[in-house]
């Protein structure tokens, strides 16, 4: 899929205003310009980077609750997916905490924070605290098992959490104890057939 047609998905279908998608195209150069010497991203994948990396994580914002005011994205590694959910708040509905434990990647964060004039928060250790958070987004972070461990541990209020997975979503979540206090469902990609996105509620 071409930039253009990423675009107007974007706009079209998950309502990024101008000012997102302009901020959009510029986090893209600097990543781009950043993955020459840092590998953030699969060079295989840069020519792709409108549809691999940021409609797949721009596709979670269809699934946002309702009043979510705390976001917190678990290995936010280059800014996916939680750069990409600042971006989109142009209107600060939403406060993003971006945990990363790379200090090259943090720095990368802190950089593209500051250029594109974004309100997220980088934090280095998803265990370092407890966590005070509405909604937990993760892609390409830990096995299943370890993120529901975090949330169940370290997470003192009720919250969501969506879950960026491959074709081993259902085999997952099928071997993961989730227990009464969780309930979740499996939502389609828009981005790959074989990609599913986990849905979780958690009560506490």
């Amino acid at each position: 899929m071409q930039e253009s047609e990423v675009i107007k998905i974007l706009r079209n279908d998950l309502f990024f205003d101008q000012i997102a998608l302009k901020k959009l195209r510029n986090f893209t150069n600097l990543l781009l310009s950043a993955n020459q010497k840092y590998n953030f991203i699969s060079k295989s994948t840069e020519n792709e980077i409108w549809h691999r990396h940021i409609l797949d994580s721009a596709q979670l914002t269809k699934y946002i609750p309702k009043n979510t005011l705390n976001i917190a994205d678990f290995g936010s590694g280059a800014g996916f997916p939680g750069i990409i959910l600042s971006i989109y708040d142009t209107k600060n509905k939403f406060h993003v905490k971006l945990y990363e434990k790379s200090p090259v990647k943090r720095l990368f964060l802190k950089k593209i924070c500051k250029e594109l004039n974004l309100k997220a928060e980088i934090k280095s250790n998803v265990y370092d605290s407890p966590i005070k958070v509405d909604l937990i987004v993760v892609r390409a972070f830990k096995k299943l098992s370890e993120i529901i461990k975090i949330s169940r541990e370290n997470c003192i209020d009720p919250h969501s959490l969506l879950i960026l997975k491959g074709k081993k979503a259902k085999k997952e979540i099928n071997e993961v104890s989730l227990g009464k206090k969780y309930s979740y469902k499996l939502l389609e990609s828009i981005t790959s057939n074989d990609s599913k996105i986990i849905q979780i509620n958690a009560k506490k």
